[in-house]
């Protein structure tokens, strides 16, 4: 399906299940697809089990959404408003939203902006990091943008071209969304967050940093660090997911079997 928002750009988006059914919005993380991020991975099909509504998108840039090629088309507001406006588009007032990696950035930036909108809020692939100064921004863009993808040095933009080709993605667009006006976040604004927060990160993701040095700045949020993965190898991780529901069912708040913290 096809919306437009308001800057007259076309959004590709899937909406499942009952609109009486409790919503759920996914958000993907850069150089993926809604397909990619959560279809395949299994989580339309865990949500559906759970008896909740799917709703994913594919940002600007990505899947069959638009593909400008313009780095102004790609600020970090923009591209989180684009989140509301598809809610406001089904008529969903309030929703939980789960982001990955760009796509949990995104989704930290609207639960700021728009606070009255989201009852959780999940924050996977990102972590302490995200209060460095940006890094790599021209070596990914120039990766998306190269012909030879043997001449990239860095093992992490090679994979993240890797997988962009693997998908079909429109690398200049992927490029012009790298270099788009992003947003920084400072410990000190995260603490109007006022969404229950869980945010989760693999143990060997350095991109990510540690999730409990994001959670901290955050009132009463949770943090999970998954044992043996990377960035890549979190998204598809079941205890992903098992976290994830624990947490939208309170079960996180279990200390112990038979406990409560």
């Amino acid at each position: 399906m096809i919306f437009t928002n308001a800057a007259g750009m076309q959004i590709a988006y899937d909406d499942t299940g009952s609109p009486d059914l409790k919503p759920v919005v996914l958000v993907h993380g850069f150089s993926s697809n809604r397909n990619e991020g959560w279809r395949r991975p299994g989580w339309y099909a865990a949500l559906d089990k759970r008896r909740e509504r799917v709703i994913a998108l594919d940002l600007r840039g990505h899947g069959e959404s638009v593909k400008s090629h313009d780095p102004a088309d790609y600020g970090h507001n923009a591209m989180a408003g684009d989140i509301v406006q598809l809610m406001d588009h089904l008529g969903v007032e309030r929703a939980t939203l789960i982001g990955f990696s760009m796509g949990a950035r995104l989704s930290l930036g609207a639960a700021l902006d728009y606070p009255d909108r989201f009852s959780n809020l999940v924050l996977g692939g990102i972590g302490s990091r995200i209060f460095d100064p940006p890094r790599n921004v021209g070596q990914m863009a120039e990766a998306m943008e190269t012909d030879d993808v043997e001449s990239i040095d860095n093992p992490l933009m090679k994979s993240f071209r890797h997988f962009a080709d693997e998908q079909g993605e429109d690398r200049l667009a992927l490029a012009a969304c790298v270099r788009g006006e992003g947003r920084s976040f400072d410990p000190d604004e995260l603490f109007a967050v006022r969404t229950p927060t869980l945010v989760v990160a693999g143990a060997r993701d350095m991109l990510a940093g540690s999730p409990e040095g994001l959670a901290e700045a955050i009132p009463d949020a949770r943090a999970v660090s998954l044992p043996g993965c990377d960035h890549f190898a979190t998204i598809t991780h079941a205890m992903f997911k098992g976290k994830v529901f624990d947490f939208l069912d309170g079960w996180l708040d279990l200390e112990e079997p038979g406990g409560f913290r």
